[in-house]
Parts: C-alpha cells; structure tokens; sequence
C-alpha cells in the first residue's frame, strides 16, 4: 500500500489543521509534534511523534484535520492512500490489529500529558515529559551512551505542558541545578533516574515492542 517516501525540513509543516482529510504517513526518521492551535494563535502540543509513529488517523476519520503536525528535524515518511485503512483491516487484520495499537499507545501519552497538565506541579510536568522521551529514544535505539537527541525549544516544552516559557526556563535550570538532568547541544542526559521519577510520580511501564507499519 505504500506509495511513496515524502521528506520535511525541519520547522515544516507535515499535515496542517484544517486541512481536508489527507494521506496517512508513518514516521520513517526524525522527530515531529503534533497539535491543536486556537484561533489567537496559541498552541497546544498533544504530543511529540518519533520514528515509528502514525500520522494522520485521526484526521482521516473526519472530513477536515483538526490537528496539525510540524517537523521538529528534517524528517522522512512513508507514504499511505487515504483510503487504504480499510481494505488494510479487512485483508490484513494482524496489520489492523498493529494499527490499533499504535492508536491506543498514542491514547495513553496524551492521557499522561494531560494528567500532568492537569495535576503535577511544574517541576513534576518537566520532569515526567523528559523522562518519557529519554526512554522512547533509547527503545529506538537513539541514545550515546547516557544521552539522547534533544531536538526541542523551551517552547515546544511550554507549549506541551500549559507552562509559560519564563517558567519553563526556571523550571530547566532547577532540575539542572539538582543534579537531575543536564541539556547541552541538543542532547539530554539523565541523572538518578530513579530520583527524578519521584519527582515526577512518574514511574512508567517499560515500553513495549512496539510494531512498525
């Protein structure tokens, strides 16, 4: 079913809000969010999409996108028709079943996001996001050593967590301070884990294999 490879600079848009319901992609390398901007232009990221990830199923359940996607690198996808999850479901159901998983895996990280939007303190949402995407880059095989590619602004962080990006950066140079993680040349690098998930009363599962369409 796959049609094409597609390439996207980093800062690009890859699906834009709004649009009418458009191709599905997976993520085949680099790093991009997804989001919902209000009409004065505020945004609310919903979550960061690493290779792997599939883009593009919820809007192709609805006429129109109501969310956007941007690269945060240069990026490749894959290329699906956007009529192909049916024929998929009904010819190749293990493959349906690989979808709906991925589809539930996003669910849970945007319930984490939105726990922590909701009820963690700011220290407790920095520390939760970035424990989180240091784990997802070290199950991709990402890391060097201790450290992760870190290809995020403190905006996108503000944007993420509902923080003001004063805040966010107060935030940063705290947790940096205590020895819990160390951000240089957009690598992350974390300290005691297990002291910064208490920090976070964030102790998350173990990231499962997950499967590739």
């Amino acid at each position: 079913m796959k049609t094409s490879e597609r390439h996207f600079a980093a800062q690009s848009t890859v699906r834009r809000q709004g649009d009418s319901r458009g191709e599905l992609f997976t993520l085949l390398r680099g790093w991009a969010f997804r989001y919902q901007m209000l009409a004065d232009g505020r945004r609310q990221i919903l979550n960061f999409l690493l290779p792997g990830d599939f883009v593009g199923l919820q809007g192709n359940l609805l006429e129109v996108e109501r969310t956007g996607v941007e690269a945060l690198t240069d990026v490749s996808v894959c290329v699906f028709p956007a009529d192909a999850l049916w024929p998929l479901f009904r010819a190749h159901p293990s493959l349906g079943f690989d979808v709906t998983w991925l589809c539930a895996h996003e669910k849970l990280m945007v319930d984490d996001n939105l726990v922590s939007v909701g009820r963690r303190s700011a220290l407790e949402r920095v520390a939760m996001l970035l424990i989180h995407l240091h784990k997802r880059a070290r199950s991709l095989a990402l890391a060097d050593g201790d450290s992760v590619p870190f290809p995020l602004t403190q905006h996108h962080l503000a944007d993420a967590l509902g923080l003001s990006l004063v805040h966010t950066n107060r935030t940063l140079r705290r947790l940096q301070s205590m020895g819990m993680i160390r951000l240089e040349r957009g690598r992350l690098t974390l300290g005691a884990l297990a002291s910064l998930q208490a920090l976070a009363d964030y102790h998350g599962r173990e990231l499962e294999n997950r499967p590739l369409i």
